[in-house]
């Protein structure tokens, strides 16, 4: 059993990377051989829309064509019993490195036909996968008029679906972003009450992360 996880923050220490490498340790307690890869230690791009995955008896039919630090680990991920995504939410959003990945990841493998399901996957296996999100915002906010992180997280969850087979999603929000709010000039949030949540509510974020890794590797 072999469990890759991809840190799509750019910090290497701090929530992100801390919730995928508890899942990572919860994987390997069940003795999988774990992986971590920082997507901002590696010089790649997005899909640049070549359609070389997509040409009929191309070389390069069902994968990506683009040659760079990523494609190594491309082929990794095919060889691979689970995958595990993480980042941070930035306007919105996953990180722009987890977008990239995430393009040069999944839209290889998708094959569009005119069906009742417009949509086959040509990854050889189903493959184990989650994603593990971190905001500062609190829980709440989430849901509220105007934002659309709820729909983001469904939009993710729908493409690594149906391209590698069921996915799960770990939400860890109100997050702690800095351990000197002095320092930023960002008055929206209380440190003591950040403080406060790193302290009690984290712990219970990473054992969630250990249980979800756990999960990949034991089958259960």
């Amino acid at each position: 059993m072999e469990v890759i996880a991809f840190n799509g923050s750019p910090r290497k220490t701090w929530n992100t990377a801390t919730l995928l490498q508890k899942a990572l340790d919860g994987a390997a307690s069940q003795g999988a051989k774990t992986k971590l890869v920082h997507l901002y230690d590696l010089d790649f791009k997005g899909c640049k829309s070549c359609l070389s995955c997509k040409m009929k008896g191309g070389e390069s039919y069902g994968k990506c064509a683009i040659n760079d630090a990523l494609t190594p680990i491309l082929k990794e991920v095919e060889k691979a019993d689970a995958i595990l995504l993480g980042s941070p939410i930035y306007f919105g959003a996953v990180s722009a490195s987890m977008k990239a990945f995430m393009e040069r990841l999944l839209y290889p493998y998708f094959r569009c036909v005119k069906s009742d399901d417009p949509v086959v996957s040509l990854f050889p296996k189903k493959l184990k996968n989650g994603f593990i999100y971190t905001m500062n915002v609190e829980e709440s906010v989430m849901k509220q008029p105007g934002w659309c992180w709820d729909k983001h997280i469904e939009v993710n969850e729908m493409f690594l679906r149906r391209t590698f087979g069921t996915t799960e999603s770990l939400v860890c929000t109100d997050t702690c972003q800095v351990d000197d709010f002095s320092k930023i000039d960002q008055s929206l949030f209380d440190p003591e009450k950040k403080f406060a949540s790193r302290k009690e509510r984290f712990p219970q974020d990473c054992q969630k992360a250990f249980e979800m890794g756990r999960r990949f590797a034991s089958g259960a």
